[in-house]
């Protein structure tokens, strides 16, 4: 065979044993490389082996370690309820003991109040047979006195030729008649010391009142001004095309004047709280630099709540300075709200806080309780600092406001009545009306205007002038008094004082003023000489 094929080769052509050689080689090679690969792949599959078998080792020992964790943190977490538990249930056994020991107690005063009502109960059985016992005695001598009386009616009746009831109607007549002789006298004999000695105690009063508060005057109007420290400030509060100041106006409701005032601007407004928060705001944003609409309408807004909690911190500091109890929450803004109110010029707060212990003062005096005073005194005012608007008087408004929050009635007639609204129906009603009335009309108290103080003095002295035989009149005193001087020759001593009365009654119909005016007619005679 051998032979056949080397005969075979030697008789080949040579291009087609190189083409076999070639087949030959090439299915050498390629067997030669599967074997390769398949030592390679079988020595990739050892090393997998050995890889996985090492990862899964590393895994059955992280897997123990977390086993062990998680036992060691269920442990914890079972001490921990268990703890709790425990807690919860010796807290249950402490409640339970506290009951058990306040039952017990019970118990005992139960059976103590029942041995004391036994007590009692056979203490008052040995009364009602004692007083039994005696009822049955006094009815035995009762009527053995109705018998002897009947006895002696009927001997009197005998003797004075009357019957009983006519000697009873006669002598009811006499003794009403007496008795009323009696009562006339004795009534008049009081209206005449009450009428000697009312005006002089009621001025002791009052002085000694007055006297004995002192405080300090406030005087508000609707513009503030704001001081700055160059006028380069005032084009930055502007803003571009007036943007800052607008948002300003349009957040505070308040009007801001920029004019060529050197290193200030005007804040104008009616309302003294929306004021006060512009003004605040303005400090802010000056001090901060930073100021632009957003910002505007961020520090007016905390501003306001500042101002809100002021309001609040103002009511309770005036509650208590004054020994005012339990009012209302919302009768305690309405008193720190009266900080930024003012009446006439006069700060409502410091108006009211007068009004109040003048009130105190003059209820100790006539021997009533001065902390009703106090209260009524402090609120009679608070219907002028309303939420919204309101058609009623401020006198009745702040009444409606005290019987929503619950005051008593003698305070709420006292602030309705202190301007007349309705009637007085205790005594604290002309306590409070009193002490407004001195409250404004102490000197300076109020605060006018220069113009419309001159023009009442004037309106006052042509007052007088209108009057026949006027020949000078002058209002002295800050307009609390009208001095008139006449002609003695047209206006004699009775028609002085007619003239007094009729001035004060057309000055009391006629104008409008704080506290009161006095009128004085002076008429005098002078005879002069000359010597020569």
């Amino acid at each position: 065979m051998q032979v056949f094929f080397i005969f075979k080769f030697n008789t080949m052509d040579p291009n087609i044993l190189y083409i076999i050689i070639a087949i030959i080689s090439l299915g050498l090679g390629f067997a030669i490389a599967k074997i390769i690969e398949k030592k390679r792949a079988s020595g990739t599959i050892g090393r997998s082996k050995k890889e996985a078998a090492t990862i899964i080792k590393e895994a059955k020992a992280q897997a123990e370690v977390i086993k062990k964790d998680k036992i060691l943190q269920a442990k914890e977490k079972f001490i921990e309820l268990k703890s709790e538990h425990e807690k919860v249930i010796l807290a249950r056994d402490k409640k339970m003991a506290e009951v058990e020991k306040r039952i017990r107690d019970k118990e005992s005063q139960v059976s103590q109040l029942l041995n004391k009502n036994k007590k009692e109960a056979q203490e008052l059985e040995s009364k009602i047979k004692d007083y039994n016992y005696r009822l049955d005695f006094l009815e035995k001598k009762q009527k053995e006195t109705d018998k002897i009386h009947k006895k002696q009616v009927e001997q009197l009746e005998v003797l004075s030729g009357l019957s009983a009831e006519e000697a009873k109607k006669e002598l009811i007549a006499s003794v009403k008649e007496e008795a009323k002789t009696d009562a006339m006298a004795y009534i008049q004999e009081q209206m005449e010391e009450a009428k000697l000695t009312a005006e002089q105690e009621a001025r002791k009063i009052v002085l000694n009142t007055i006297q004995r508060v002192g405080v300090e005057q406030t005087v508000e109007n609707c513009v503030s001004v704001f001081n700055l420290d160059s006028d380069d400030v005032k084009g930055r509060i502007i803003g571009r095309e007036g943007r800052n100041i607008r948002a300003l106006e349009a957040s505070t409701g308040v009007e801001i004047i920029v004019d060529d005032t050197p290193e200030a601007i005007i804040l104008s407004c009616f309302d003294p709280v929306r004021r006060e928060i512009a003004r605040l705001s303005m400090h802010k944003l000056v001090t901060d630099g930073r100021i632009h609409p957003a910002r505007i309408e961020e520090i007016v807004a905390k501003t306001e709540k500042q101002i809100n909690q002021e309001i609040a911190e103002v009511g309770k500091r005036t509650v208590i300075d004054l020994g005012i109890h339990g009012l209302h929450p919302e009768l305690v803004k309405v008193v720190g709200r009266m900080k930024f109110r003012s009446s006439y010029g006069q700060n409502l707060l410091q108006h009211s806080r007068e009004v109040a212990n003048l009130c105190g003062i003059m209820a100790a005096e006539l021997g009533l309780n001065p902390k009703v005073a106090k209260r009524a005194g402090l609120l009679h005012d608070i219907g002028k600092v309303p939420d919204e608007e309101s058609e009623l008087p401020h006198a009745l408004l702040g009444m409606k406001w005290a019987e929503k929050y619950g005051e008593k009635s003698d305070v709420c007639n006292a602030i309705g009545a202190h301007h007349d609204e309705i009637e007085m129906k205790s005594l604290y009603a002309p306590i409070v009306q009193v002490c407004d009335a001195i409250s404004g009309a102490r000197p300076g108290a109020r605060r006018q205007v220069l113009d419309s103080y001159i023009q009442r003095l004037k309106d006052l002295e042509d007052t007088a002038f209108a009057f026949t035989g006027v020949q000078k009149a002058y209002a002295i005193q800050a307009g609390r008094e009208l001095r008139v001087i006449v002609e003695s020759d047209k206006v004699t001593d009775d028609q002085a004082s007619e003239l007094s009365f009729n001035i004060s009654q057309k000055i009391q119909n006629d104008m409008t003023y704080p506290g009161q005016v006095r009128v004085t007619v002076i008429r005098e005679t002078r005879a002069i000489n000359v010597a020569k």
